[in-house]
């Protein structure tokens, strides 16, 4: 099927979803668009026992669509950029001690405090997997996502305290995520043998630091040039061109683009910078131009991970291990939390924090997309793609959902 008439149908879908949560359902809109695709797709998993060649239309188009490559190239440099930009910079750098520990420390300590259990939770139901992919869910599976967490995060009432550093943490350490990821997921291809700690190191450095520094060289440049003149509609231009075209070429220079737009973001939605660089007019202009590109592209994206129901695979053990993972993942990220935060005295005073942490740390399509881009030919591909869709929906439909009445519960307690 021919690009255009893919995204034409994801844009539709999304439009009448998003029509029907605002006019009968009133969820907040990523849960809301997700869950109603996510009925649909089973509603047509249903139907494969009545109209079977409607499914198998339903499932090759769903096949057509790379969702690795739709999210990780296409769709998360402006995600990131447009949640970088609106986030409160001066609330992240007086959390920036918490916010680093959790992206940086807390991602790597997760990725084999999961891997392991996970490794072990497959071998006692029979799912023999080696430690590597369990490893690598390990990674996939600890970030928080920016998209969904941004989504849900301003409308639950959290203490802002709590919200800024889920925020922050959420938008740096998706791009550590994703790095831990990629280097264990060469260490995979290459075998173990045949990679060096020198190696890993200088990946990990040559992505992580690169991208940030990457990121404020790009958000300089637009600083200056939207600086230089005053014209909103070619201001806004500027800002769409260095987004996608900085992310490009992080790709090529093997930065880490999502860190490279969450600087650049940040850099930019400072509001000293940001007031110096544009006037009223186009600082209106630009925000709310990435504000609509947000909203289009979270809602494309949710819908997309209700429909991917369709090409999973289902075994009984494969339930049984999403169930069990999802426990494994929450309990991890308390863990990890709890012992965190006792290295920060800003905390102490904070009643009931690793709980809010932890159920607020939401994972999203970034997980999925990572686990789909998993080498089609490894054996353990199906079974680490469908535990991962099982946290994320637990993660966004369970734990958003609750995540208000979990506050109001807790404050009024």
């Amino acid at each position: 099927m021919e690009l255009f008439k893919i995204l034409t149908m994801l844009v539709v879908i999304s439009a009448i979803f998003g029509y029907i949560n605002v006019r009968f359902l009133k969820l907040p809109t990523t849960i809301g668009l997700m869950i109603m695709a996510l009925v649909f797709s089973l509603i047509m998993i249903l139907l494969q026992f009545i109209y079977p060649d409607l499914v198998h239309y339903a499932r090759d188009i769903m096949a057509e669509i790379d969702f690795t490559t739709v999210l990780m190239d296409v769709m998360l440099s402006f995600l990131l950029f447009a949640g970088a930009l609106h986030t409160n910079v001066g609330m992240i750098k007086q959390e920036k001690g918490t916010i680093g520990m959790f992206a940086l420390v807390g991602v790597f300590i997760s990725t084999f405090l999961i891997g392991g259990a996970f490794y072990y939770l497959s071998m006692a139901l029979g799912l023999d997997t080696d430690l590597v992919y369990c490893l690598l869910f390990g990674a996939l599976i600890s970030p928080t996502d920016p998209i969904a967490v941004l989504g849900i995060m301003t409308k639950a009432n959290v203490p802002k305290k709590i919200e800024i550093n889920i925020v922050g943490e959420s938008l740096f350490n998706d791009g550590v995520g994703v790095v831990i990821f990629f280097t264990i997921l060469e260490i995979a291809r290459l075998g173990v043998d045949n990679v060096t700690v020198m190696d890993v190191a200088t990946l990990f450095v040559q992505e992580a630091i690169g991208g940030i520094l990457f990121g404020l060289g790009l958000g300089f440049l637009m600083f200056k040039l939207l600086k230089s003149i005053d014209d909103y509609e070619v201001e806004v231009m500027i800002t769409l061109a260095l987004v996608m075209g900085g992310y490009f070429l992080a790709q090529q220079l093997h930065t880490s683009g999502p860190l490279a737009m969450v600087v650049a973001g940040l850099f930019m939605g400072s509001s000293g910078l940001k007031q110096d660089a544009m006037s009223e007019t186009t600082e209106l202009y630009v925000d709310k131009f990435w504000e609509l590109v947000d909203v289009l592209m979270n809602a494309v994206l949710f819908v997309l991970i209700g429909l991917e129901i369709l090409i999973l695979e289902f075994h009984t053990n494969y339930f049984i291990a999403g169930a069990a993972a999802i426990v494994i993942v929450l309990l991890s990220r308390y863990l990890i939390i709890s012992v965190l935060l006792k290295f920060s005295k800003n905390w102490v005073s904070v009643d009931k924090a690793p709980l809010l942490l932890t159920w607020g740390g939401l994972r999203g399509g970034l997980s999925i997309a990572m686990a789909l881009s998993l080498p089609a030919e490894w054996e353990a591909k199906p079974y680490i793609v469908f535990i991962t869709y099982c946290v994320v929906l637990f993660s966004i439909i369970v734990q958003g959902l609750t995540l208000e009445k979990l506050v109001k519960r807790i404050y009024k307690a």
